[in-house]
């Protein structure tokens, strides 16, 4: 199981995915989730990705190698050549479910799942960020202001606090705060999600620097957004008054 969120907010975008991988309870291991399919002058896109680690990393490299040419040209259909996010999403749309039919039929009659998922955000040149949830048959959805944050994995632990403490106005670190604490929420009742995390943070002003970085299992300011989480969540009983109903005559 692994848990990867998007968060599209005004101030920029975040994309977090864990890196853990789990074949059983004897068999964690880590493998990044969180890939860079073009980073140039003019265009950064990223994707992150849930499911069958085979039907991705198929996924990935026909992205990388280009989709077949649909004109007599001959030239191969790459992200680097699309003009829209838009239409990069139908590319990634494409090769995801290419792999997925492809891996799907080997695997026929076994009990291998070979579904897969995948967050897809950027933008080209100065052109707006945008966020993607890919499905596994290909189709998508684009994130919206109304609802600033998309899921992929294991989302139903992490959902709760995104949808009371994130907003379209959040700031940039809010977003990021408020995205960790999914994690953790997730981490608290999942064991199949874990650290180490992958984060990219890209604000919506160009000129300002995009972040990139592992937040690791030894992790200074994840350890105290842990605990001060816990201790917030704890205190706040206090604060709410007893239900009167198991007091009353």
């Amino acid at each position: 199981m692994t848990y990867c969120v998007g968060l599209l907010v005004n101030a920029g975008l975040v994309i977090i995915s864990d890196t853990r991988t789990n074949a059983g309870i004897d068999n964690i291991s880590t493998y990044k989730k969180l890939h860079t399919l073009v980073d140039d002058d003019e265009r950064l896109i990223v994707v992150a990705s849930a499911g069958s680690l085979s039907v991705t990393q198929s996924m990935l490299s026909m992205l990388k190698e280009g989709l077949p040419c649909l004109d007599d040209t001959g030239v191969p259909r790459r992200v680097e050549t699309q003009h829209t996010m838009f239409r990069v999403a139908q590319l990634v749309g494409e090769a995801l479910a290419t792999a997925r039919r492809s891996i799907g039929q080997t695997l026929t009659g076994t009990k291998i799942n070979a579904n897969a998922s995948i967050l897809l955000g950027g933008r080209l040149g100065d052109g707006h960020l945008a966020l993607y949830l890919v499905y596994a048959e290909g189709n998508f959805i684009e994130c919206q202001p109304d609802a600033p944050f998309m899921q992929i994995g294991e989302l139903k632990y992490g959902k709760p606090i995104l949808d009371r403490a994130l907003n379209w106005e959040s700031p940039l670190d809010e977003a990021v705060k408020v995205a960790l604490m999914s994690f953790d929420s997730t981490m608290r009742s999942n064991l199949s999600v874990g650290l180490p995390f992958d984060l990219i943070a890209i604000p919506n002003d160009p000129e300002r620097k995009t972040v990139r970085l592992r937040i690791e299992a030894d992790d200074s300011y994840f350890a105290l957004l842990s605990s001060e989480w816990g201790r917030l969540l704890n205190e706040s009983r206090a604060v709410i008054p007893d239900p009167p109903f198991l007091h009353a005559d």
